[in-house]
């Protein structure tokens, strides 16, 4: 077997896990300095042509996809031995089925984690690509620049274009997931083959288990006996045999377990399912303009931590803006009304952006934070993170966003703060813009910085009226 240290300009870490065809290392990218994962086709088929192609068409898909719901890929090339390999973007979560290692996971988080990679698969229908291997394994954890934590698909080896499924002839997928037209060769599949893997991957994060073959599917509620009806109802329903009685696409099904989920994470006696009870964080001051803000608060546990969403429901408002804060008090800000309807409150890990590690106060709110960390999605919204140790200005400087149109930088100098602001736009595709910027005192201390990243959907650009209203005390 022939020993690699080094592909090009990746040196290569630690195996991080192999499959069928390929296997999978942690690598660092020398030339932009950053972790990234290297999959590179195994020794024992090199000489398979088939395979070959297979093995490059996931890469293609992957590609193709153009969704940062998707793991992203960002070169290809080819061993001197003539194996070819590409480079993704590193997961550093790990995956869904790391997450099951303690059993099975507060409702709540499972049906958010299951909603989340429903949109994800739903994103590759939009690209005409069935997954087809849907499983825990198979969806990653990424953490974003603020600390929270972004939701990939990942392993498209048995991905096809919606196009071929039509006509598939091979059996494909895995015990437990794989939907009853996608293990009897000739029938053909849709996007539905997907939902019914979707449905038992919400199984599994509810119960522990992973489902029986379809059409034997042991009701959820025997395995957990204080899962909602209405919960059992709708997963079952993506894993009927029947495909024309499952949910009609990955987003429907997305949409009604995030219904779920918002039902079950109101604050309530904890139970013995590990899903303790929420607290709401005093974290709103009235509007600094004119009008009267009406706030309904409503707690809703974030996925894979112990922090706190406060959605804000805003009530025949006449304001123009609200002022929020973060758990501690001492970073604020002033965001248009209609931007404030969540708030994440409970601090940030500026290594996230390069600094060394801590935890440091921070918020982040937005019209739908779930959206926040997908960079093609339509949303407004802003992160304020404070950093307190190292240069912040140099590392934010030096990042960067795959699939994004860099539109330039500008100057920006206001009463408290200065700074760079960068701003991207195009991401996958979407229409909406990511400004970041990390601002310094303007009396010349070094420190506090403040790491900020805007989220913009059309409408007024409110850029600099956001930066002039940052305040941080302490």
């Amino acid at each position: 077997m022939q020993s690699l240290e080094r592909i090009d300009r990746y040196r290569l870490e630690r195996r991080l896990g192999g499959g069928a065809f390929g296997v999978v290392w942690l690598a660092h990218d020398d030339v932009l300095d950053a972790p990234v994962a290297v999959k590179v086709l195994a020794e024992n088929w090199a000489d398979r042509l088939d395979i070959r192609e297979r093995f490059l068409s996931e890469a293609r898909l992957l590609r193709r996809a153009g969704s940062g719901r998707v793991v992203q890929v960002y070169d290809i090339g080819e061993l001197p031995d003539g194996r070819p390999y590409f480079v993704m973007e590193y997961a550093d979560g790990g995956t869904l089925a790391d997450r099951l290692t303690d059993g099975p996971l507060p409702v709540p988080e499972a049906l958010r984690l299951t909603a989340l990679a429903a949109h994800a698969a739903a994103a590759l229908h939009d690209a005409g690509i069935v997954h087809r291997d849907i499983k825990p394994s198979n969806v990653l954890l990424r953490t974003a620049h603020d600390g929270s934590t972004r939701l990939l698909l990942a392993d498209l080896g048995l991905a096809k274009s919606l196009a071929q499924a039509s006509f598939l002839t091979m059996a494909a997928g895995s015990a437990g997931y794989a939907p009853p037209e996608q293990t009897e060769p000739g029938t053909g599949i849709d996007e539905r083959a997907d939902v019914y893997s979707l449905g038992a991957l919400g199984y599994q994060l509810v119960t522990g288990a992973v489902p029986a073959p379809p059409g034997k599917v042991v009701p959820p509620d025997r395995l957990r006996p204080d899962l909602p009806p209405e919960v059992q109802r709708a997963l079952l329903q993506a894993m009927e045999p029947d495909r024309e009685r499952r949910w009609p696409t990955a987003d429907a099904f997305a949409g009604e377990l995030e219904r779920l989920a918002s039902a079950e994470g109101a604050p309530r006696p904890a139970s013995g399912t590990g899903a303790g009870r929420a607290s709401v964080p005093a974290a709103v001051k009235p509007p600094r303009r004119r009008g009267t803000l009406v706030l309904v608060l409503a707690a809703v546990a974030v996925a894979g931590s112990a922090a706190v969403i406060t959605t804000l429901l805003l009530r025949q408002s006449t304001a123009a803006d609200v002022t929020v804060q973060d758990s501690t008090g001492r970073v604020e800000a002033t965001v248009p009304a209609a931007w404030g309807r969540q708030l994440r409150d409970s601090g940030w890990d500026p290594k996230s952006v390069g600094l060394p590690t801590a935890h440091a106060p921070a918020l982040a709110v937005a019209d739908d934070l779930s959206r926040f960390d997908d960079l093609g999605s339509g949303v407004n919204g802003v992160f304020i993170g404070l950093s307190e140790r190292g240069d912040l200005t140099a590392e934010v400087g030096a990042l960067g966003h795959t699939g994004c149109h860099y539109q330039g930088s500008r100057d920006y100098r206001g009463t408290v703060w200065h700074g760079q602001i960068r701003t991207w736009n195009g991401c996958s595709g979407g229409k909406g813009s990511v400004t970041e910027a990390a601002l310094s005192l303007d009396d010349g201390a070094d420190q506090p910085q403040v790491y900020v990243q805007i989220r913009q959907e059309g409408g007024s650009d409110a850029t600099d009226s956001i930066l002039d209203s940052v305040r941080v005390t302490g």
